[in-house]
């Protein structure tokens, strides 16, 4: 398939790592053994400090320690592109310059949350982070975390700069992805793991991937198959997947349905921070069925 967009080297699945916690601190051997993992399956880029990673809940000192631990773990092998947000311009700067100076190959930025800037307060915020750094940014528009639409005309803007060229697009809405896809030649990558096929049928490049944390073979199987052009080999991984991406993520609010699952599968401690709390025990039983059913258990 000939597709020029801006970041094609961030194309495939990216994972939005969990930042595993051992007696409420950060587990930074348990974190570089996932690292490993993702590495093994063959995944393009990392994202951890993301929502999954529970960065509203991490201190400073914190953000800035898993960002270096997965850097050097990485080693060069794999890309890496943790979360840089904040709803203040100034964090996200030194956010932004911090990871970037740390070894990181891109940022992912989410939009400014609970302050709802106007459209040109988004495009003077990400204007802003993009000349004060060499990596690319990625912008995530996730109003039903963030509160506010980054505007699709407000992300073409954002495509005039040169530096700003991804975008996780986590609305649901095709119409909105399609306007940024027809406007622009960003990369844009599904913010929401059971969209990814329909959101790279009318252009878009890959997945920033939670339910990857468990199954990134599986995520990169869809994905080989659509861009080799077997269709229905891609709506057989879709399908297959689908019932994992519902029922597993529909039972809480990420990521304590993907903590707990790889608390299961001996891959993360499962401990969250407050204010995130842990399934109940109906919660748990239902996650055991779905990931029995899928062939994980």
């Amino acid at each position: 398939m000939n597709m020029s967009t801006r970041s094609e080297e961030f194309a495939g699945l990216s994972v939005a790592m969990t930042t595993p916690f051992r007696n409420g601190r950060v587990d930074i051997e348990t974190l570089q053994r996932q690292v490993e993992f993702q590495i093994e399956a063959g995944a393009t880029c990392l994202c951890p400090v993301g929502t999954t990673g529970e960065s509203p809940t991490l201190s400073h000192p914190e953000h800035e320690q898993v960002i270096a631990a997965v850097v050097e773990a990485a080693a060069g092998r794999i890309k890496v592109m943790p979360g840089t947000g904040s709803n203040s311009t100034d964090e996200a700067m030194r956010l932004t310059r911090w990871a970037a100076e740390t070894g990181a190959d891109a940022a992912l930025v989410v939009a400014p949350y609970y302050n709802k800037p106007t459209q040109e307060g988004f495009y003077q915020h990400f204007k802003t982070l993009a000349e004060a750094v060499e990596v690319p940014i990625c912008v995530y528009n996730i109003p039903g975390r963030t509160g506010k639409n980054i505007e699709p005309e407000t992300i073409a803007r954002m495509a005039e700069v040169p530096n700003i060229t991804m975008v996780k697009e986590a609305t649901g809405s095709m119409d909105q992805a399609s306007q940024i896809l027809a406007t622009t030649d960003l990369t844009v990558l599904s913010g929401d793991d059971s969209l990814t096929l329909p959101l790279m049928s009318i252009g878009g490049r890959g997945v920033i991937s939670v339910v990857g944390n468990i199954v990134p073979k599986d995520m990169i199987a869809l994905i080989d198959a659509f861009e080799s052009g077997d269709l229905a080999g891609a709506r057989a991984w879709h399908h297959k997947l689908f019932p994992l991406c519902r029922d597993m993520l529909g039972l809480s609010t990420n990521p304590i349905p993907i903590k707990a699952a790889m608390q299961l599968l001996g891959r993360d401690t499962g401990e969250l921070r407050m204010p995130m709390t842990p399934l109940s025990s109906d919660q748990e039983t239902k996650l055991q069925a779905t990931l029995a059913g899928y062939g994980l258990l």
